[in-house]
């Protein structure tokens, strides 16, 4: 059974459009990104995490005004904007996907289905009409949906636990380790390799032997 979910400015209530939603399938994304770092006498780059990607939600929507008769449109461009030209008098409010004024970048938007909210902006929107009254006015359609979840920074900060190196520790060395090896992954960057060298007064990172202890010293 199709039920109705909803999109809406994030800020502005009134500007929500429903739609029919019962979908058979919902994609779900999420990445991260990684550099390739590169360590001498090492066989194989290591990687070093860069970024988090947001997670992504792609879905189809329906809409459906066949038994009213209407212009279908008067719905989708609630969300793409008014595509459709000079059809309509009345324009509410703009599209979703409109240049907010105030904002001068797209508005905000919440994915509303039963319990379940998603902050998000929408990235992309393909639309495709599949009804049509004989004078050529489209009743029905379907829109693919492409939304990117969106946190601000301050929250994203919040529910971040940034860690790093941040007590002294000692390192025993052992065959095949090297300053660069041992600075990647105390502190995820090979390249910090010198401050190892520095505290521990080692001049020639090359003479480094099994059974030393080094001193890390922590990030600041």
């Amino acid at each position: 059974m199709l039920v109705k979910a909803f999109l809406m400015a994030k800020d502005d209530p009134s500007t929500v459009v429903p739609f029919l939603f019962n979908p058979n399938e919902l994609t779900v994304e999420k990445t991260n990104q990684f550099a390739e770092i590169s360590i001498p006498g090492l066989p194989s780059s290591t990687f070093k995490f860069v970024k988090g990607g947001v997670r992504t939600l792609t879905m189809d929507l329906f809409f459906d005004t066949y038994e009213e008769k209407k212009d279908v449109r008067i719905h989708t461009d609630r969300i793409t904007g008014w595509d459709s030209g000079n059809l309509f008098k009345e324009k509410p409010f703009k599209g979703l996907m409109d240049i907010d004024s105030d904002l001068h970048a797209p508005p905000i938007c919440l994915f509303i289905w039963g319990s379940f909210i998603f902050r998000c902006i929408i990235e992309r929107v393909t639309k495709k009409f599949t009804m049509f009254l004989p004078e050529g006015i489209p009743v029905r359609a379907t829109l693919n949906v492409t939304l990117k979840g969106y946190s601000d920074i301050e929250t994203q900060l919040k529910e971040t636990s940034f860690q790093s190196a941040d007590r002294t520790k000692v390192w025993h060395v052992k065959q095949g380790d090297t300053l660069w090896l041992i600075a990647a992954k105390e502190y995820g960057n090979p390249a910090l390799w010198r401050r190892i060298a520095d505290k521990n007064k080692i001049y020639n990172p090359l003479l480094l032997k099994p059974g030393m202890n080094l001193v890390i010293p922590p990030l600041e």
